[in-house]
């Protein structure tokens, strides 16, 4: 996708042109065509994509000019992610069509998936301007605001796309992921199931995790309420960084005796070992499914927990959900990872130099406005969020300009560890923070998780195998444990320049591996990893209200990660089902 905007655009023009010169009839029809389209409607609902795709390709191919079908294939790609040839089919219809709003939301679908939020929100928007209830752009809207935070809009969008488009699996989907972010967990359970009466049945391993979710959901929404802070509201907590990880003491369900956890911002929800949930007799509450990962077979058994309490020095939370699941690492052992849904209840900086990691309660501090200016619905406008249950209206969803995300601090490279850097960030919808990383040499920008829980940072096979990339490869390989297993000699790369928020960092040393379990669920396409070789340069300040990372150089530098990376690494992010 990285010079898919530029290329595609350029095609779009050139198809205006030939429609112009040529006089084309946009909307005519081929004998047999109805019929045709009706199996291919038929095995889009049935989850027969390739069935859907091939009858679609059969209608453009007798007739180029066949708009339904063309939109039709466009649709049937996207399912199946194949992102460049839907924006491409999507493009040539308003090159017949310029006021289609389908295809201008279709146009967005795939844009957005790729990562592109900018351009994502300007066919979004220019599909409700033709036609103000189409749904596939009302979701992808809502989908944004989901990502940057808003979950109240997100919530009340997807209650419209779905009253719009009830018969689409994807809308209720997102509607059932955005309650549960709401932590509105009976009705997130109740969307899952509308999702399995009316989602096709060929993916007996989605249903399978969905099925678990749901149980876990049930038991949730029976519980008092999640992730209740106690104990002091402030608190400055000592780690061991160890193989460039943030490894704090724990205690789980009032016992005395401290447990090892990492600090895992590449974590939604915390995670205990096996062998620790067994020692402490915490059993499985709900269990369903595989989840996908780095490492061995690439998927592992998706079990749930729940813990009482959870205490961090005099930090304490109770009622907390967990993964259970197997850590494959017997050199560095820890017992579990505190991961995003426990750090965002406070503004928590993790100092590698004075190996600190302090957390500040959320109410203890004012609302701040958030990072990002290209949001829908800015924090000072005059548009309040919508009521959960009315649906917003049409202005809500697309109120705010599109601007880039304002710029942070200025730094000189001569004088980079006197100042501080702010990094815009997104919630992907399986849980992880993700910032925007531009790479030397490529033109597009990526998105990258920031994890603390990655000893080493990391780009995707597939960007790696770029003529861009290729020509960084290095002889050192790795071993990387994984949340699903271990993988034995790792390609790494040292890559020349990359650059987040103002922040450029030099001779990057970074891991090749295969992206494409972690974005099984993410929603928008991850390109890599910043991990602990980056962030251990600095004090890292997560603060999810803003929807920022702040970088804080160190004045004295800790022993420097060496350019070539250590034998051995750590990865964590996972794909599953994450309330």
């Amino acid at each position: 996708m990285n010079k898919l905007s530029r290329a595609l655009w350029g095609s779009l023009a050139a198809l205006v042109l030939c429609v112009a010169l040529g006089g084309m009839d946009a909307h005519a029809a081929v004998g047999g065509g109805d019929k045709n389209r009706e199996k291919a409607a038929r095995a889009l609902r049935q989850g027969e994509f390739d069935v859907a795709e091939k009858i679609y390709r059969a209608l453009v191919e007798k007739n180029p000019k066949d708009v339904a079908a063309r939109l039709g294939l466009s649709f049937a790609l996207l399912k199946q992610r194949n992102l460049r040839d839907a924006y491409d089919h999507a493009a040539r219809v308003l090159a017949l069509d310029p006021t289609s709003a389908r295809a201008h939301a279709l146009l967005g679908s795939s844009l957005l998936a790729s990562g592109d939020f900018k351009l994502s929100i300007e066919e979004f928007r220019t599909a409700l301007i033709f036609k103000e209830d189409e749904a596939l752009a009302i979701a992808g809207l809502s989908m944004i605001n989901f990502y940057e935070n808003r979950a109240a809009i997100a919530l009340a969008g997807l209650r419209r796309a779905v009253y719009l488009d009830p018969d689409e699996p994807d809308y209720v989907f997102s509607y059932a992921q955005a309650a549960a972010r709401s932590e509105r967990y009976r009705e997130a359970a109740d969307a899952y199931e509308n999702f399995l009466r009316i989602a096709p049945r060929t993916d007996a391993d989605r249903r399978a995790r969905i099925r678990g979710l749901i149980s876990f959901l049930r038991y949730l929404g029976a519980q008092r309420q999640l992730y209740m802070t106690g104990g002091s509201p402030r608190a400055n907590i000592p780690f061991e960084l160890v193989n460039s990880r943030p490894v704090i003491n724990v205690r789980v369900n009032g016992s005395k005796t401290p447990l090892r956890f990492v600090v895992d911002t590449g974590s939604g929800m915390c995670v205990l070992s096996t062998r620790t949930a067994e020692r402490m007799n915490i059993k499985p509450i709900a269990q369903g499914g595989l989840a996908r990962a780095v490492g061995g077979g690439g998927r592992f058994e998706i079990v749930y927990g729940f813990l009482t309490s959870l205490q961090m020095d005099e930090v304490r939370i109770e009622n907390v959900p967990v993964y259970i699941r197997h850590f494959h690492n017997e050199q560095e052992p820890v017992d579990g990872y505190i991961g995003l849904s426990v750090l965002a209840k406070y503004v928590a900086s993790v100092d590698y130099g004075t190996q600190q990691m302090s957390l500040v309660r959320q109410s203890e501090r004012g609302v701040q406005p958030r990072a990002f200016a290209d949001t829908l619905v800015p924090l000072n406008s005059n548009h309040a969020a919508p009521s959960m249950d009315a649906p917003p209206s049409v202005a809500e969803l697309t109120a705010a300009p599109v601007t880039n995300a304002p710029a942070p601090p200025k730094a000189s490279v001569q004088s980079s560890f006197t100042h501080s850097y702010e990094v815009p960030i997104r919630s992907t919808s399986s849980g992880f923070w993700s910032s925007s990383v531009v790479l030397e040499g490529v033109e597009k920008p990526l998105n990258f998780i920031m994890d603390t829980g990655a000893s080493i940072s990391v780009i995707s096979q597939e960007l790696a195998k770029t003529e861009e990339m290729a020509r960084f490869e290095q002889k050192s390989r790795l071993k990387v444990f994984g949340a699903a297993g271990v993988s034995e000699d790792v390609t790494t790369l040292i890559l020349p320049r990359v650059s987040f928020g103002d922040y450029t960092h030099a001779n990057l040393a970074a891991a090749v591996l295969d992206m494409s379990a972690i974005n099984e669920t993410s929603g928008f396409e991850q390109t890599g990893i910043i991990g602990g070789n980056v962030l251990r340069r600095f004090r890292v300040t997560f603060d999810f209200q803003r929807g920022v990372v702040r970088l804080d150089p160190l004045t004295t530098q800790p022993a420097p990660a060496p350019a070539t990376p250590a034998r051995d690494a750590h990865i964590t992010p996972a794909s599953g089902a994450t309330p």
